[in-house]
């Protein structure tokens, strides 16, 4: 079977999911068309067999296939056709697996991955769906993620200063790499209609962010868990555990951001026709369906089932991107596999940084490769939790 190649990646900055957010004004399919003409730009690509694009709540100015739209858009020829996916928070992620399996079917040459998500101008949950749906919930066995947070918390141990501790080291990582450059190859600035920038960088790390500021900030899940029965719905399912310990505020969870991502996954051959080097090969890739209550579990058994694919254990990795959705989710992925906490988001996550729900997955990749470059480092896996209970993991080996 080929091998899937990928040959550039490029994001957007991250900017803040409000209104006050410097790209409230740009909309989804315009974050999508700048990574999709800044990809074009750096790769001369004319056109692609697919366009892949990630994108969580489709609805409004996300729906309508924007992959589409977006490729006509940028330019890409009326002959490249796209098609959206939606694995939850896994969606950019997702996007780039596809990507990589058409192209190592050998049934398509040259395939564009990534994601959009503009959470300031969609609303997360406005599509609707079974996601949040209380009666679904109930049937399944499933709760909101912030509840599910502290409930993996509760049984693992995790303490509210653990979790805000990971949260400044999440930012002071973000703050020293852009402080470094170290984003700048892979950010394409998103400009106005004019031509001029509207974001250069992303714009919510924070280098002021202390522990005494994240100690006043309330639980945000508590009187859901509480007051909506949840906790007692929890409970059931997990009868050793008296009282969930709510320790997850905004502070020590992923920010509300918007962006965009674009990848090139083509075959060798059809790199080499564009002039082209490829950076890294994708080693392998999973996704796994887990416990629904706990629900944020799911890295670890995607994450074991990668390794098992590429014949790897954790040691053979030089960098882990495990997406900060909440911070009890790289603390017990670190401690399951015994990583060293260095090597886990070495340049900040998803709490610093914002996740933009549908693009993350995709942008973990430039994160991950421009960092094996600069630090000579060869292999780097990828992995997020996903709503409902599942997880996705992708390794890459750099060239």
């Amino acid at each position: 079977m080929p091998d899937a190649w990928i040959f550039d990646a490029v994001r957007t900055p991250r900017g803040r999911g409000k209104a006050s957010g410097a790209l409230y004004t740009t909309r989804p399919i315009d974050l999508l068309t700048q990574a999709l003409v800044g990809l074009k730009g750096r790769t001369g690509l004319k056109a692609a067999d697919d366009v892949v694009i990630g994108c969580v709540t489709q609805t409004g100015e996300q729906g309508g296939c924007l992959a589409r739209f977006a490729a006509l858009q940028a330019g890409l020829g009326m002959e490249s056709p796209g098609v959206m996916v939606n694995r939850f928070c896994a969606s950019g992620l997702e996007a780039v697996n596809h990507a990589a399996v058409m192209v190592a079917s050998g049934h398509y040459d040259c395939v564009v991955a990534g994601g959009v998500e503009s959470m300031s101008r969609v609303e997360m949950g406005g599509d609707g769906g079974a996601i949040w749906d209380a009666r679904t919930q109930s049937l399944v066995g499933s709760v909101p993620q912030g509840v599910s947070a502290d409930l993996l918390a509760t049984l693992n141990g995790v303490t509210r200063a653990e979790v805000d501790g990971f949260a400044i080291e999440s930012h002071r990582r973000a703050v020293a790499a852009q402080t470094a450059g170290q984003f700048d190859r892979s950010l394409i600035p998103v400009r106005d209609e004019s031509g001029l920038v509207v974001l250069g960088r992303d714009e919510t790390p924070r280098a002021d962010t202390t522990i005494e500021a994240l100690s006043k900030l309330k639980p945000s899940f508590e009187m859901m868990g509480r007051q909506f029965g949840l906790d007692t719905l929890v409970r059931r399912a997990y009868p050793a555990v008296d009282r969930i310990e709510h320790v997850h505020h905004a502070g020590n969870s992923s920010g509300i951001v918007d962006g965009a991502a674009a990848v090139l996954i083509a075959s060798r051959e059809a790199g080499a026709a564009l002039g082209l080097t490829p950076r890294a090969r994708i080693r392998s890739m999973a996704v796994v369906g887990d416990e629904p209550f706990v629900m944020l579990t799911g890295p670890l058994p995607a994450t074991r089932l990668a390794l098992k694919k590429a014949g790897m254990t954790a040691a053979d990795i030089d960098h882990f991107e495990v997406n900060e959705a909440f911070a009890v989710v790289p603390i017990v992925f670190q401690r399951a596999f015994d990583i060293d906490p260095a090597k886990v988001n070495p340049l900040g996550g998803a709490i610093a940084l914002g996740h933009p729900l549908g693009a993350t997955g995709a942008m973990l990749v430039s994160t991950a490769l421009d960092n094996l470059e600069r630090t000579g480092g060869t292999t780097a896996l990828l992995t997020l939790c996903v709503g409902g209970g599942m997880g996705i993991a992708t390794i890459l080996e750099r060239v």
